[in-house]
């Protein structure tokens, strides 16, 4: 009796010793750093192969003769690619701030980025320049662009430095995704990091697969549209086509899944073809960018976050010489105090602070070299949350201090600031807040003179509008120039398919002139004033149309400056 309850608890013993190491997982610091740089050339690879195809074909596969051919020395161009330097802007604020950094901190650094942005990412970025702090930066009341696919492009670090750790991919989600998205626009995010994470273990894509998915509320429409990819894949294993097909019927057709969405640049649609490139591509890297590229859609950023994932099961010593033999380690990636080999030394040091933070630890084995010890944790996805229902706002404001801190703040009016029946009254009312001491001629009705918050990046924006054909609008101030080397700079645009002419005059006099149409992107001209330093002058600038179709001019920037250098 006495040695069978001893060989109980031994047995007992092994089996609570046998269960603890069940739920480690062991890897290697130099398996690690191959597979984490593997990720980085896989996401390179994609973004430069796919980069001349970009959003050039929507609803349409690109036909086999418009794929670019791949070449070694192409790899070279990523080191201005966005969709590879923004998501180092993360890393940098743990690198700065700790593994542990504030969401407001995250929030503070993104604002101060000095790239352009688009979409979900520049309207985050707008907010949080503004003073929305996050997480309203991205709440679906502020940001009209919730599900689009930014923090899905930029989610591969969360995954990189969180090997075999999905409660950490959650966690960064929840921090810098929702400085620019909500709800399934995050939960791509989190589905792609979730699959990088785990690709550092496993091999079966399906596996990979499932541990993104595990990283997400099993109820969310992203979800609904991994499921449906894998099912679709296994029903039509030999035929992407016929898959591809049944994504535009369900994600871009059926209104159901439309809610919320941007179009081509939605988060499903475009999620949905890097699952295609992966679960098609059969483990090839040409395949998986290829059939992720001609899906279509963001084909550059889709074919980069296939691409990057098979790398990390992959590995970078297992990738074909042909797409790393060129690379070049020396340059940094726009923006970014990284190039490649400090890009893989930041992740290999955050790796570490994520595995102690998971309750892991680094171990020396008997040849002396470091490997991760890993626990086995199951994820805990966020509730679910919907872009066309948010729920309610967090009433996030940036401090006083914080703004100081934020070094392109934004100060943009309601618009019933300026609200007038007449036109012309209205545009003044624009002058005298925006652009203090102009005054403006009669404007007529047509496209709605004014104020305009916001047009593309530009803010604060005064649109003006001809009273009648023939007959320009003009805006004029008295000014006394200043010394040294004046100038007169104006920033302005023409209406979409418009035209104007833009006339300065100074004291009736014809100073400069030139049409602005063709793309309605604000352009910048300058206008000397040496002749006049130190006098007083009336400066005159013209809205004059040059025939009578969209003829309004758009005004950012009227400013009159001197240099004494």
């Amino acid at each position: 009796m006495t040695i069978g309850i001893k060989l109980l608890a031994v047995l007992s013993l092994f089996s609570i010793v046998s269960g603890a190491c069940a739920q480690e997982r062991r890897l290697s610091v130099d398996e690690y750093r191959d597979r984490m740089k593997g990720g980085w050339i896989g996401q390179i690879i994609g973004v430069v192969w796919g980069a001349p195809t970009e959003f050039k074909f929507n609803d349409v596969i690109i036909p086999e003769d418009k794929v670019p051919k791949w070449a070694p020395e192409m790899i070279n161009h990523a080191f201005g690619q966005d969709d590879l330097y923004v998501e180092m802007t993360f890393l940098r604020s743990m690198e700065q701030y700790g593994l542990d950094v504030p969401i407001r901190q995250a929030g503070i650094d993104f604002a101060n980025s000095e790239y352009a942005l688009w979409c979900a990412n520049n309207a985050g970025r707008t907010n949080l320049r503004k003073g929305i702090a996050p997480p309203d930066s991205s709440h679906p009341q502020f940001n009209k662009c919730p599900n689009d696919i930014d923090y899905q492009i930029e989610a591969d670090f969360a995954g990189l430095i969180s090997p075999g750790l999905p409660s950490s991919v959650i966690a960064l989600g929840e921090k810098f995704g929702r400085l620019m998205n909500y709800g399934d626009g995050v939960y791509g995010g989190q589905f792609m990091g979730g699959m990088y994470a785990e690709a550092f273990f496993e091999d079966d894509l399906f596996k990979v697969i499932d541990a993104g998915l595990a990283c997400i509320p099993a109820d969310s429409q992203y979800a609904e549209m991994v499921r449906d990819l894998v099912r679709w894949c296994r029903e039509s294993p030999a035929d992407w086509q016929k898959t591809w097909e049944r994504c535009l019927q369900k994600y871009r057709k059926d209104q159901a899944y439309q809610k919320a969405s941007n179009g081509g640049i939605d988060v499903k649609i475009n999620g949905a073809m890097v699952l295609l490139g992966l679960l098609y591509g059969q483990g090839d890297m040409e395949k998986t960018v290829v059939i992720s590229m001609r899906g279509g859609y963001d084909s550059d950023c889709n074919p980069s976050s296939a691409a990057g994932v098979l790398g990390a099961m992959t590995g970078f010593s297992k990738l074909p010489a042909r797409y790393t033999q060129e690379l070049k380690f020396e340059p940094k990636f726009s923006y970014t105090a990284y190039n490649v080999p400090a890009l893989l030394d930041v992740c290999e040091r955050l790796a570490r602070q994520v595995v102690a933070q998971q309750g892991g630890r680094v171990e020396k084995g008997a040849d002396g070299k470091e490997v991760f010890v890993i626990p086995v944790r199951a994820a805990k996805p966020g509730v679910l949350a919907l872009s066309w229902a948010p729920g309610p706002v967090a009433h996030s404001l940036f401090t006083p201090e914080e703004m100081a801190k934020i070094k392109f703040p934004i100060k943009t009016y309601p618009a019933s600031q300026f609200a007038d029946p007449d036109p012309t009254r209205r545009a003044q009312k624009v002058l005298d807040v925006c652009f203090p001491g102009w005054t403006t001629s009669a404007n007529a009705p047509d496209m709605n003179p004014g104020y305009r918050e916001q047009m593309g990046q530009t803010y604060n924006v005064l649109v003006t509008h001809p009273p009648k054909k023939g007959e320009p609008v003009i805006l004029s101030k008295t000014v006394k120039v200043p010394e040294g080397d004046p100038q007169l700079t104006v920033n302005v645009a023409n209406a979409p398919n418009g035209d104007f002419r833009l006339i300065v005059k100074v004291d009736g006099a014809l100073a400069f002139e030139t049409d602005v149409g063709g793309k309605s992107d604000f352009r910048t001209f300058t206008v000397g004033l040496s002749p006049y330093r130190g006098k007083t002058v009336k400066l005159e600038l013209f809205n004059q149309p040059t025939g009578w179709i969209n003829e309004a001019a758009s005004w950012a920037q009227i400013e009159v400056s001197g240099n004494n250098n």
